[in-house]
């Protein structure tokens, strides 16, 4: 016997379309402005230490197009009861990584990129367990190109150079990260 189900289908239509429409313009729908404003900056941030800007658009594109199947998924719940509480540990995780970045910034000579590349790829791990079932191959090699971006070493160590080019950015983001945690999103 066959097995069918519009909703299935109707939730795997609603993620390949919106996979397609995460642009920047497109983000707005789903992103609020605080939200966009700090993917401007990381935007910024990766386009002014790679030089490339179509690499900086692609890392931008593939955390909307993430961030968007992950919503659909969580709207049709589709997780199961270990997956809820894999997405708890990665909340958490993300949370305590927004509230470091935040305090390498705020007090200086505290940055350690080491602490950062951990927390970050402790969030991709536990995003990509959270996923695994769920979304394609493709979508899951996203997830790693996001976050295996942004714990570069490197991008690290320049995004936090006391003075550098980047510090005006680092600023701007984490504002933007202090007000996602006082609304309680992050």
């Amino acid at each position: 016997m066959e097995a069918f189900s519009s909703k299935d289908m109707a939730m795997k239509a609603q993620k390949k379309i919106l996979s397609h429409m995460a642009s920047k313009s497109m983000a707005q729908m789903f992103i609020d402005d605080n939200s966009s404003e700090v993917l401007d900056e990381l935007y910024r941030v990766s386009k002014e230490h790679t030089g490339n800007r179509n690499e900086a658009q692609k890392v931008v594109k593939n955390m909307i197009k993430i961030a968007v199947k992950v919503g659909v998924l969580f709207r049709h719940d589709k997780f199961s009861a270990d997956e809820l509480s894999t997405a708890q540990d990665f909340r958490k995780k993300l949370h305590h990584g927004a509230m470091t970045a935040i305090s390498f910034q705020e007090v200086e000579f505290t940055f350690d990129k080491n602490v950062m590349i951990e927390l970050l790829e402790g969030c991709r791990d536990l995003l990509l367990k959270l996923v695994e079932k769920h979304l394609t191959p493709k979508s899951l090699d996203r997830i790693r190109h996001v976050f295996n971006h942004y714990a570069d070493p490197e991008l690290l160590t320049h995004l936090y150079e006391p003075q550098g080019t980047l510090s005006t950015n680092l600023s701007k983001i984490c504002s933007g990260l202090n007000r996602m945690i006082e609304e309680g999103k992050l």
